[in-house]
C-alpha cells in the first residue's frame, strides 16, 4: 500500500489517499485531483495556480519525468498555472 497526502496549511486540514497497487506518479497526482475536487475548489474558487511541495522520493521526484508530466496534465484539465 501507498499512502499519499494533501495538507492544506491556510486551512489546517488534510486529505489521504492509499493506494493498493504499487507507489506511481499517477496515483500520486490523482489523490491531488481528488483533493481539489473534494475540499479544495470549495474553498479556493477563484484560484489560478498551487504551490505544490513534494517529498522527492519514489514517485513524486524531481527528476521523475512521469510525475512532472501528470502534474501538467493535471495543470492542463484544471486551467492552472
Amino acid at each position: 500500500m501507498a499512502p499519499y497526502g494533501v495538507y492544506d496549511l491556510t486551512m489546517n486540514t488534510g486529505w489521504v489517499s492509499v493506494g493498493i497497487d504499487h507507489d506511481s506518479a499517477e496515483l500520486s497526482v490523482e489523490c491531488i485531483r481528488r483533493w481539489w475536487r473534494e475540499m479544495g475548489e470549495v474553498v479556493y474558487p477563484r484560484t489560478t495556480r498551487w504551490l505544490i511541495t513534494a517529498d522527492r522520493g519514489g514517485s513524486n521526484g524531481y527528476r521523475v519525468r512521469l510525475w512532472r508530466r501528470e502534474l501538467e496534465k493535471l495543470a492542463d484539465e484544471l486551467y492552472l498555472r
